[in-house]
């Protein structure tokens, strides 16, 4: 009988943590010894579209996606692939996420 070992997970990031010399999400990526150019094609069509299919792929199977993720957004990644989303879906996200907030002022004034 085998077993796999699955590395643990780790703690959520706070926002203190969200910085990119934390290494604890790091060295636990699926992603550490990939050549970071697949993460980051150049382009939106042809080979770029096949790279960045391949990116998302790894991210998939990322034990620290969420962290990555979460560390892209609160740090304002531009470029790349991080966390299993391209620049373009991490806008909306961004977009979400400030709507999200300004609902929860104008609640939070009119209780």
């Amino acid at each position: 009988m085998t077993f796999e070992r699955t590395p643990p997970s780790p703690a959520p990031l706070s926002v203190v943590d969200a910085t990119w010399n934390n290494r604890d999400w790091r060295e636990a990526a699926a992603c550490i010894a990939v050549d970071t150019n697949l993460f980051f094609p150049t382009g939106l069509t042809g080979y770029a579209i096949d790279q960045t299919e391949l990116a998302k792929m790894i991210c998939n199977d990322c034990a620290v996606r969420p962290q990555c993720l979460e560390f892209a957004l609160r740090t304002n990644q531009d470029h790349g692939v991080w966390g299993g989303a391209t620049e373009e879906e991490r806008r909306v996200l961004r977009r979400q996420r400030r709507a999200a907030a300004r609902r929860a002022v104008a609640q939070s004034r009119a209780s």
